[in-house]
């Protein structure tokens, strides 16, 4: 959950390879129509990782989901080998629902780079509904 200080109305949630370079973050980003977007959240799992790292430097607030908080929002897309792995059906969805919290949903599916190596989703906050 993102911290009461900060408010964003709108995160983008993202989910990555290990051989996933900044490049594969960033087109999904674009992709997913979150390019003008700072606040993303991420697999705690996955802070350290160098283009999770290489985000920071550019100016991205990087805002960690624990492993726990995947598995709870309902996601929009169900990948076997996502849920296999991360107990949910898309990382980038449950990342950016996760870190908004209740009241927020998914403006549409995740998106995948073009290399196949990342994906990015947009959770908004609800008209009405508390962050």
């Amino acid at each position: 959950m993102i911290p009461p200080h900060i408010n964003p109305s709108r995160i983008a949630g993202i989910g990555f390879r290990e051989t996933a370079q900044v490049e594969s973050i960033l087109d999904a980003l674009a992709r997913a129509g979150a390019a003008d977007l700072r606040h993303i959240a991420l697999p705690a799992v996955k802070a350290r990782h160098h283009a999770a790292q290489q985000l920071a430097r550019l100016g991205y607030h990087l805002h960690p989901v624990t492993a726990a908080a995947l598995t709870a929002p309902a996601t929009l897309t169900d990948s076997a080998a996502s849920r296999a792995a991360h107990g949910t059906g898309s990382v980038s969805e449950a990342c950016a629902l996760a870190a908004l919290g209740p009241g927020a949903r998914l403006s549409a599916p995740r998106v995948i780079s073009a290399d196949g190596k990342a994906t990015a989703a947009i959770a908004i906050v609800q008209t009405g509904a508390a962050p």
